[in-house]
């Protein structure tokens, strides 16, 4: 006798991933915790807006400290930020800037730069595509950023669950403070200068000791609070290292898959769940891909949900599971796994900043 004797068919390749069609393997993931009846709160890179709406839609107590007004319409509401996440920060692509929202909401932090000046208007260095258009005035900035704030600082307090997809390492920051920003200095707002700014590419010790931090100092303001991370399966937009693009993907997606292994098996109250692992892995063969490789398809959000609904019921009684839900929708999950009807209309309308980034690539 051996432990691998006792391990169970999940554990071996040829049990549990080669006699399988990619759809069919399961074993994909077991809950830690309980999320039907806690209030949830989620932040991160663009794919978290996925998880959002999907916990919205099914009747999970979703939180949302900064609701859109009555008179918007709903098409506008995501180009100014609102229904993205459980307050208005954006997209939050590092942990770097996870715990600087921390700290900002408590006041520990006042980064030096308040503004970037935008057309005729300015911008918020933090969140600078918040809003379509530049704000008019710092004025109107700053009342805003005070409103958005306080918002965190009550999410924080308030939320049982802090759902967080990790999603970069590489990053912008102030040499006279250190702030982190989501863009590039100059690419959204501001001007770019050499002496003010620099790139900075956060190491895994450098993102574990974040997110550490993060969760000590949250825990402190909220003793109960549990966490649910993920790491983004969407590859860079651009890189503003030396490495080609890809090679820089998977540099950033390696450290930010184990800096998120360490934090679960380090707390008990720190929640894995393999969104990563299911659309990138290669015997997935990039069926979750729309045709450039970087793009998730619909279907591909739906998959990763259906995995996650297997062990968290929705606690309104909505069915989650996809054949339940529509016999219409059955199709796109036993297509073969070579199609390519993964079109453009069939991706879920999300807000990438980083898209912005592509549009340097054809200068």
């Amino acid at each position: 006798m051996h432990p691998y004797k006792l391990q169970p068919p999940k554990a071996f390749w040829k049990k549990a991933i080669s006699p399988y069609h990619p759809m069919n393997i399961t074993d994909w993931y077991t809950k830690r915790f309980e999320f039907a009846d806690k209030k949830i709160a989620t932040a991160g890179s663009c794919f978290a807006q996925h998880i959002g709406r999907n916990l919205r839609t099914y009747g999970f107590n979703y939180l949302d400290y900064e609701k859109p007004p009555l008179d918007i319409d709903e098409n506008l509401l995501i180009d100014f930020g609102y229904n993205m996440y459980s307050a208005r920060y954006g997209n939050i692509y590092t942990s770097r800037q996870l715990i600087q929202l921390l700290n900002r909401s408590k006041g520990t932090f006042v980064p030096s730069e308040g503004y970037w000046e935008k057309g005729d208007g300015v911008v918020d260095p933090f969140r600078p595509t918040i809003e379509p258009e530049p704000f008019s005035s710092v004025d109107e900035l700053e009342k805003m950023r005070k409103h958005h704030l306080e918002a965190v600082e009550a999410l924080i307090e308030d939320a049982d669950i802090f759902v967080f997809t990790l999603g970069l390492t590489e990053t912008w920051r102030s040499k006279v403070d250190g702030a982190v920003y989501p863009l590039c200095p100059g690419t959204s707002g501001g001007e770019f200068d050499p002496s003010k700014y620099e790139f900075h590419n956060l190491s895994f010790s450098e993102t574990l000791s974040d997110m550490r931090e993060f969760i000590a100092q949250s825990r402190r303001i909220n003793k109960s609070l549990e966490y649910f991370i993920t790491v983004s399966p969407v590859p860079l937009m651009a890189t503003a290292t030396e490495n080609q693009v890809a090679v820089a993907t998977t540099h950033s997606k390696s450290i930010l898959r184990a800096v998120a292994g360490e934090l679960y098996s380090e707390f008990d109250f720190v929640d894995y769940f393999p969104s990563y692992e299911i659309i990138t892995s290669p015997f997935m063969r990039g069926y979750f891909f729309q045709p450039d490789c970087r793009e998730v398809s619909t279907r591909g959000v739906q998959h990763v949900m259906s995995v996650f609904f297997s062990q968290h019921d929705s606690p309104s009684g909505c069915p989650t599971d996809p054949e339940e839900r529509s016999t219409n929708e059955k199709p796109r999950y036993i297509a073969d796994i070579n199609s390519t009807n993964n079109t453009l209309e069939d991706i879920e309308r999300i807000r990438c900043d980083e898209e912005i980034l592509s549009a340097f690539g054809d200068s």
